[in-house]
């Protein structure tokens, strides 16, 4: 009878054990915003609509109302029918926490290799994203941008 609890209680332990180890490799919020914006970023380059909007809300933001969510969406979907290829380099990525929210501010780069659709906003760009924690993942609701570099055209 001691040797079947014994067992029962070691037994329980190696099930419970990974259980609770497992559960101690959350990936920081700050991280997990990162992973976010590298994964829009390809879906940019692929012009994947769905990779681009996916991690926005539903009441996105972008450039104080120059860009919703459905709008960027239309862009990417423009941009692959055309064939045409965006080049995405990304800087460092900067996160600070504002109480529940994190704010993710970076520089990016776009390129492309024809005039195209783009020509006019295609630079490198200061961005400041906000992102809040909705349903479990971390969603941007708000992002602004501007030049970091001006061209003599501009």
């Amino acid at each position: 009878m001691i040797g079947t609890t014994k067992f029962m209680c070691l037994l329980i332990v190696l099930i419970v054990l990974p259980m609770g180890v497992s559960a101690c490799r959350h990936t920081p919020d700050e991280e997990q915003v990162r992973q976010v914006i590298a994964a829009v970023s390809r879906g940019a380059e692929s012009a994947s609509a769905g990779d681009v909007v996916a991690p926005l809300s539903k009441d996105f933001d972008g450039n104080a109302g120059e860009l919703d969510r459905r709008s960027l969406g239309n862009m990417v979907r423009l941009v692959a029918l055309r064939g045409e290829h965006i080049g995405v380099t990304m800087g460092p990525v900067t996160i600070e926490h504002r109480g529940a929210r994190i704010v993710a501010t970076f520089t990016v780069g776009l390129s492309s290799g024809s005039g195209g659709l783009l020509p006019g906003r295609l630079g490198v760009y200061q961005v400041e994203s906000a992102w809040r924690h909705e349903d479990g993942e971390w969603l941007c609701y708000s992002a602004s941008w501007k030049r970091a570099i001006s061209s003599s055209d501009d």
